[in-house]
């Protein structure tokens, strides 16, 4: 069950919650549709960037043989047993995150609004506090091997 929650909770506040805040800040009238154009850019990003984000969380889940959901050291789920450097994580230590900032950018590219920017600057900033917080975690837990997997693979890209 405290899997389950991770999960949900992951999904209820990055994919809809962050979005949907995003959309009331713009004031655009709900349901709202750019050009087609625009919205063909949008889902561009907003498919991969999701498609990124539930990869690392499957690849976590199957290898790692745990969650991701570790909230300003507040376990929310089982942590990761298994420092994963394979899968998404060759590219990024973050591969979830890059393609929550993917699948956002565009969420404000549907939406054609200045405002939602401060929300992402705002999520941008939390999330980048979360990762210090995180890495300084994965160095207690896995210590040299993490930190030659930081040498190696950038934060984000």
């Amino acid at each position: 069950m405290r899997n389950a929650f991770g999960y949900i909770l992951g999904f209820l506040v990055f994919v809809a919650g962050i979005p949907a805040l995003m959309w009331w800040v713009s004031g655009r009238p709900f349901p709202w549709a750019p050009a087609l154009p625009w919205t063909l850019l949008a889902l561009f990003l907003m498919i991969p960037g999701l498609a990124l984000s539930i990869w690392s969380i499957v690849h976590m889940k199957k290898v790692g043989e745990g969650n991701p959901f570790d909230a300003y050291n507040h376990e929310v789920a089982p942590r990761t047993k298994h420092l994963m450097t394979d899968g998404p994580y060759r590219f990024t230590r973050n591969p979830m995150l890059v393609g929550i900032y993917i699948y956002d950018i565009g969420v404000l590219i549907w939406l054609q609004s200045w405002w939602p920017i401060a929300v992402f600057a705002v999520e941008v900033i939390l999330l980048t506090l979360q990762v210090h917080s995180e890495e300084k975690r994965l160095e207690d837990d896995f210590g040299q091997e993490y930190k030659d997997y930081k040498k190696n693979v950038p934060r984000y890209l």
